[in-house]
Parts: C-alpha cells; sequence; structure tokens
C-alpha cells in the first residue's frame, strides 16, 4: 500500500531526511518535501562568505536537484500545519500524509531588539554575510563588535569563529593596529552546553588574538554606533555583527506543536511528537540536557536525528533494518583564522553534564571543514 512523508523544510535536517527515505523505501512510496526557498544554502560557509574567502555560488545549490533522486519538492509558502490530519497547506494546495516530519528550523528575530537590525550586520543570513564583506572592504579601522543578541542560539561557536576571522582579515589588511575586536555576549560564557573546559579553551583563543570578552550582557536596545545593555552599560561601536534572537517559526506554534520552552518537544531518542506519526528535527526542537540547559541547536544534530527518523518510518512501513535511536553524539569544526580550524566533539547526551572535548587548531582540521563542504554538496546534490 502506497503511502506518503511529509517533510517541513529543506535544511540540513530535511534533505537528509528526504534523501535517506527515499533510499529506503520502495519506489511506491512518495517522498514529499516542502520549501519556500528555491535555493539550498550551506550555512558553515557563510563566515567564508563574510570575510570573501568565497563566493556564494560555491555553497549554494538548487533545491530542484532533489527531483533527480525521486524526491518531490513542493515550493511555496507553508500557512497551516494540522498535526491531527497530518495535513499542511502550501499557498493554498492541501497536502495529506501518512507521516509528517517537521524540520522547518528557528526562525530569525532581530526586530526584538529596538534599532538592531537597521544598526548592523546578521551573521546568519546570506544577504547579512554578504552586506558584512561589503562592510569589511570598506573598513579603515576603528571598533567592531560581535554581539549575541540572545543567550540561546543555533551554531553556539559561530559568533566566536566570526571574531576569529575578522582579526586575521584585519591583520591582512594591516588594519588589526588601529582596530578594536569586541565579544558582548548574551550567555555565561562560550558555548556553555559544552562546559567549561571548552569555554575556557575558546576565551584563551579570544585572549590571544586581542579580542575583549564580555559575557553576560544582555542588549536591550541597539542604535547608529551605539548598543546599550540591560546592566546599564553603553558601547561605541563601528561596525556591529550580530547573532539575531531566535523564534519557533510561527506556522508550528499555530498548530499546537510547541511545549512551554516555546520550542517542540519530542522524545529524545526517537523525535516523536506528542502527535502520532508527526516528528520534528534539528532548530525547531528543544530536547532538554540533565545539566539544565536544552541540546544545542546545530546542523550535526539535524543530520543524526533525519537519519534515525528516516530509518525508523522505513523499518515501521517495510519491516526492513532495524530501529534507529539518537545517541547524542555530535561535533563541529571551530575556525579561528590564517587557515586553522579546531574541532570540538562528544556525546551532548552524557550525564551529568555533557562529555565534549575540544583539540586545538591546526591546518588539518581547517582542510577537513573544506573537504566535508565540497563532500556534503557533491553527496547532496
Amino acid at each position: 500500500m502506497a503511502r506518503t512523508a511529509l517533510i517541513l523544510g529543506a535544511g540540513i535536517g530535511g534533505i537528509v531526511a528526504a534523501e535517506t527515505l527515499r533510499k529506503l523505501l520502495p519506489p511506491e512510496h512518495r517522498v514529499v518535501v516542502v520549501e519556500r526557498e528555491h535555493n539550498h544554502v550551506f550555512a558553515p560557509s557563510l563566515l567564508w562568505r563574510m570575510t570573501g574567502a568565497n563566493d556564494s555560488a560555491s555553497f549554494t545549490r538548487p533545491l530542484s536537484a532533489l527531483s533527480s533522486k525521486g524526491v518531490e519538492l513542493v515550493t511555496g509558502e507553508l500557512t497551516r500545519i494540522d498535526p491531527a490530519t497530518l495535513s499542511v497547506e502550501v499557498d493554498g494546495q492541501t497536502l495529506t500524509g501518512d507521516t509528517l516530519i517537521v524540520a522547518l528550523g528557528a526562525d530569525y528575530a532581530p526586530e526584538l531588539v529596538a534599532g538592531l537590525a537597521a544598526a548592523g550586520h546578521n551573521l546568519y543570513t546570506l544577504a547579512g554575510a554578504q552586506s558584512i564583506h561589503g562592510a569589511l572592504e570598506a573598513f579603515e579601522g576603528g571598533r567592531i563588535v560581535v554581539l549575541t543578541a540572545a543567550p540561546a542560539y543555533k551554531c553556539p561557536a559561530a559568533p566566536y569563529e566570526a571574531a576569529m576571522l575578522v582579526d586575521a582579515y584585519c591583520k591582512q589588511r594591516r588594519l588589526r593596529k588601529s582596530t578594536t575586536i569586541t565579544v558582548y555576549a548574551a550567555e555565561p560564557m562560550p558555548m556553555p552546553v559544552a562546559g567549561p573546559v571548552v569555554g575556557g579553551q575558546i576565551k584563551m583563543l579570544l585572549e590571544k588574538k586581542g579580542i575583549a570578552y564580555f559575557p553576560g550582557h544582555q542588549v536591550t536596545k541597539a542604535e547608529a554606533g551605539q548598543l546599550h545593555f540591560a546592566d546599564g552599560t553603553t558601547v561605541p561601536f563601528d561596525l556591529l555583527l550580530y547573532v539575531p534572537p531566535h523564534r519557533v517559526p510561527a506556522v508550528v506554534k499555530e498548530a499546537g506543536l510547541c511545549a512551554e520552552s516555546g520550542w517542540v518537544a519530542v522524545d529524545r531518542a526517537t523525535l516523536e511528537t506528542k502527535f502520532p506519526n508527526v516528528y520534528a528535527i534539528g532548530d525547531v526542537t528543544s530536547i532538554p540536557l540533565k545539566m539544565g540547559r536544552p541540546l544545542p541547536k546545530a546542523g550535526v544534530f539535524a543530520h543524526g536525528q533525519a537519519e534515525v527518523v528516516a530509518k525508523n518510518i522505513a523499518h515501521a512501513w517495510t519491516g526492513r533494518g532495524q530501529a534507529a535511536r539518537f545517541d547524542g553524539h555530535g561535533m563541529c569544526f571551530v575556525e579561528i583564522g590564517g587557515g586553522m580550524a579546531g574541532i570540538g566533539s562528544g556525546n551532548f547526551y552524557a550525564e551529568p553534564t555533557p562529555d565534549v572535548r575540544m583539540r586545538f587548531p591546526n591546518p588539518l582540521w581547517h582542510l577537513g571543514k573544506i573537504l566535508y563542504e565540497k563532500y556534503w554538496l557533491w553527496r547532496r546534490f
């Protein structure tokens, strides 16, 4: 009996879920992906775009390529999700499946901080990375501030990588002596879920590069050349790069999928939601850890969760293979500039605290990130 898997979102998690399902399911079953964008942007490469080390064509691909893998792509605006009936509405068209995978990620909400969008550049979008590159090209020295506007956000290493890559860029242009680079973070330490050892390693890297770091600073307002924080501090800047506040997509909230955390609650091993045959993966979820913080929002976890969900759906529909469980393991590269990168990895489900370690930067890990980008784009497109 032919069945349909509906996947909402074509980020890393959605793409992996779709392609894994297509590989595991007989051809009579349909795999349908709903996505509003026409192109896939490999987000880890945005930092290189920021400093001009690549161009957008090198890490974006048309999502229409999914059709060559037997995946049906529906491009349009998702306006309604009904998890009880496993149906969705896309530009007025109703689609119904036998299972639903919500992989819509997190929406960026710079408007939650007055003046933020007008005052600075968003580190987490392609348009933002390109505008940062233009601003850096025109920069002739002064005060650069890297800001995290809320204590929880995806890709926890990214703002710290950005500060170190900007440091390397300014050195290359011989502007470093006339430039101050400062990180103001809403969180209490770098990458707090990874623990104090990893956080301390990141702080040490910043210090060695002369990058000042101020944790526990919650921004309340931004205006031309000035940031205001909840403790009364006012900080001037000439160039502001920011990580915006995140929030769950409105269509997910309206569907009744969110828990008290404001994000979708799932079984930490199977990614099942409270609705039968409805799963959620990646940044749209919140998975509490024993230490009191949630699992970080990162592409590596979306990838692993997508494989687990796809394998379990295929097993349920065909009886083949084995049931799978997500084990909380993950890794990420940490770029520091100058052709160097470190790598952090470990078990985030370990108790009482995640067991995470970071290997110190060297050229091989930087090469590893380059090769992974190339592998991802070749393998998926």
